[in-house]
């Protein structure tokens, strides 16, 4: 089967994050806003071009207060770095319907390479009879390596925020 083009469903998606607080805790949020650019055989991804934009300022973790933070310098400065972007580079088979992807994360100015691990979950015809394809994704990145690195000691010992930063997408593409 030949490549197609495919959009992402954002009202049948989501990407969503989870780092540590206080050392016992995590707070989970999720991003509302995003695109993606796919050109894919859903019979082998292993060839797919996979472009992924966030917009960063539409970060939610139920705090209003909180995300007025994370879109400030001290984080994301969306004013100066509205987007994290990630395009893939290296797509390996794991196993049925299972990916590695690897590719360039662009945040907050500094571009590393990632991988994350994808999975096929199928594809149906929608009652409106468009070709629809499901994905599952998770990973982590460390903050710190690109350059957001706010904490504040615990007088308990440790910090406030943890390093990792676990990210999963359960994404749902319209076949173009």
């Amino acid at each position: 089967m030949a490549k197609s083009a495919w959009g992402i469903d954002a009202s049948h998606s989501s990407i969503d994050f989870s780092i540590r607080h206080l050392m016992i805790s995590k707070v989970k949020g999720t991003f509302h806003t995003f695109e993606a650019n796919v050109n894919a055989d859903t019979d082998d991804l292993t060839t797919a071009d996979i472009e992924l934009s966030i917009d960063l300022s539409s970060i939610d973790t139920r705090n209003a207060d909180r995300d007025a933070h994370l879109r400030n310098a001290d984080f994301f400065d969306v004013e100066n770095h509205p987007k994290l972007i990630f395009k893939a580079t290296n797509i390996v088979k794991t196993g049925n319907g299972e990916y590695d992807v690897t590719g360039d994360v662009t945040l907050h100015g500094v571009t590393k390479q990632e991988t994350f691990e994808v999975t096929y979950e199928g594809a149906s015809k929608d009652p409106w009879g468009n070709q629809r394809a499901g994905f599952s994704a998770k990973g982590k990145i460390k903050r710190s390596d690109y350059g957001l690195t706010y904490n504040a000691a615990l007088e308990t010992g440790g910090v406030m925020l943890g390093d990792d930063v676990a990210i999963s997408l359960e994404l749902e593409a319209v076949k173009a």
